[in-house]
């Protein structure tokens, strides 16, 4: 199957991008009071955009997608394509079952998103034939580029990727799982046309790994509150700066890995107060996700420095 003509020309921007930076999911800003804050949101997406990622996916996992209401939702997609301003793509999530995707993929159309990334269905474990025709509905209903996100409940098998790969529209997997064999047994299965992503928590951890059985692209959470550390070990592994990346790794994003797994929901959370400890405009997290305690505060601040400090940048 051939991609459409927008679907190839979002694939393509989006591979110029993933060779040539890191991929950013941006924060949504929320004032103390709970409520979205557009302002401060434009005004740290100008921030991100400035350290020239590959792309940016607004209002995903670390964009606190679940935790938007669909104007709101509307209104951060808006915000992120004004920003970008055409710079790079901008990919909106979108996700629970196919027919409120939908509603989602028409907000992020009318807003000029490039392209969507499925987020895992809610709740329910399915087979592939489910994941199959759910891929098909939401392509059914949007002109949106989509590249699908395999973790938790959702993981495609050779055969389930071959098939949502014949859509017109599906541009790329995301992986969640760093089930590297299975892994593996996809990317040499996927037509060629088809973008994978790394989508493991904290990726860079596991970059190297990927990048072995052919996902060198990757999302890093460090790229919404450090972006020079983000960079730093981007530009490492492109040159194949294998002792510049394990210093990093020791000093920052390990430790970071340690303490993320403290809590549920630090994933964000942690990313998030970290943002603000830079002076960065995101305000708190959205229940259910809780901010971090005094202690793992006071651990991430230093833990922030000396990430800093190994990239010889300043907080």
């Amino acid at each position: 199957m051939t991609l459409n003509k927008a679907a190839q020309d979002t694939a393509r921007r989006l591979a110029d991008g993933m060779a040539r930076g890191v991929l950013s999911f941006p924060l949504t800003s929320f004032r103390p009071d709970g409520g979205l804050d557009l302002d401060a949101y434009r005004a740290y997406l100008a921030g991100q955009l400035a350290t020239e990622p590959g792309a940016i996916f607004p209002a995903c996992g670390t964009g606190e997608f679940t935790a938007l209401d669909e104007d709101e939702y509307g209104q951060v997609v808006a915000a992120a394509v004004e920003v970008a301003d055409g710079r790079v793509p901008v990919v909106a999530g979108i996700g629970y079952g196919w027919a409120q995707a939908l509603r989602f993929a028409r907000r992020a159309e009318e807003a000029g998103a490039d392209a969507a990334l499925v987020l895992p269905h809610y709740l329910l474990r399915v087979p592939q034939d489910g994941l199959v025709e759910q891929v098909r509905r939401i392509a059914a209903g949007t002109r949106l580029p989509l590249i699908a996100y395999q973790r938790d409940q959702v993981a495609f098998s050779v055969d389930g990727l071959r098939r949502i790969a014949e859509i017109p529209t599906v541009i790329g997997l995301k992986d969640g799982h760093s089930d590297l064999d299975g892994l593996q047994r996809l990317t040499l299965a996927a037509p060629e046309h088809l973008l994978f992503f790394n989508g493991a928590a904290t990726a860079e951890v596991q970059a190297r790994a990927y990048a072995a059985v052919g996902v060198p692209a990757y999302s890093s959470a460090a790229h919404a509150f450090a972006p020079e550390i983000a960079d730093a070990f981007f530009t490492a592994m492109r040159n194949g700066d294998d002792a510049r990346m394990d210093t990093l790794l020791r000093g920052f994003y390990v430790p970071f890995v340690q303490l993320r797994d403290r809590v549920p929901g630090y994933a964000v959370s942690l990313v998030k107060a970290a943002a603000r400890l830079r002076g960065r405009p995101v305000g708190p997290v959205r229940a259910p996700l809780v901010e971090p305690g005094p202690e793992d505060l006071a651990d991430l601040e230093k833990l922030l420095a000396d990430g800093l400090e190994l990239v010889g940048a300043t907080g």
